[in-house]
């Protein structure tokens, strides 16, 4: 069971979950999220003034470790230009783009096209598709081969990071090839009903407003005891 813990903006914090037994970290780069990565990114002591940070700096908001640990770093968009998404990927040496929108295949196709006419650094794609009663999961389809992942999230209007959860067994109407995140109002109570979850696809969870002391600031403590209940045989 992978663990993505999403929402991430306080250098501190960031360095004190790194060390714990997490696969993915994730930074939200749209502006109207109270997670919302606000630093600006700063040029290299002695270095350009372009404002180009350094190369996998976040801003200043990684600590160094977080490269040393097998960590995988994910930028959350929405609507993002697509050269927002070629520039974060390349700056912040991520290695996932969330795409969390009405980004559509073809957009997703386009980047991987300038990927692979280039030698810039290249990312993979996590759909995110909202969930209610009415969804279709025949939208998957036209991603699967588009994108590594899928994250099944709560629909709500905030795009995420609502602390609200969604009928979990809507996800029997999932018939696709693509691993998916689970996400939406997952708290610390809920990792034995996660244990107990039979999806064939189900690769990982993503935790961020049910864990949080403010946003974009996680209670490690509570995170650790999660990790451990998750995965506990």
């Amino acid at each position: 069971m992978k663990i993505k813990v999403c929402g991430l903006n306080d250098p501190a914090n960031i360095e004190a979950l790194v060390h714990l037994p997490i696969d993915f970290i994730g930074f939200i780069f749209y502006k109207k999220s109270p997670r919302y990565i606000k630093q600006s990114p700063q040029p290299p002591e002695g270095g350009s003034e372009s404002g180009s940070p350094p190369s996998g700096d976040l801003g200043g908001i990684l600590p160094p470790s977080v490269g040393r640990r097998g960590l995988k770093l994910v930028g959350v968009f929405v609507n993002a230009a697509v050269e927002e998404i070629l520039n974060k990927v390349h700056d912040y040496e991520l290695d996932y783009v969330q795409l969390h929108g009405e980004e559509s295949p073809e957009y997703c196709r386009e980047i991987q096209s300038f990927w692979a006419a280039s030698t810039v650094r290249q990312a993979r794609f996590i759909k995110a598709f909202a969930v209610d009663a009415d969804f279709d999961f025949g939208q998957t389809r036209a991603y699967e081969g588009v994108c590594s992942l899928f994250l099944f999230d709560t629909k709500t209007p905030q795009h995420g990071g609502s602390g609200v959860r969604f009928d979990w067994d809507l996800l029997e109407q999932y018939k696709g090839n693509t691993p998916f995140l689970l996400s939406g109002g997952i708290g610390e109570e809920d990792a034995a009903a996660i244990r107990a979850l039979d999806f064939p696809q189900l690769y990982g969870v993503d935790v961020n407003s049910r864990f949080e002391v403010k946003p974009g600031f996680k209670d490690v403590e509570k995170i650790k005891r999660f990790l451990e209940s998750c995965r506990a045989t």
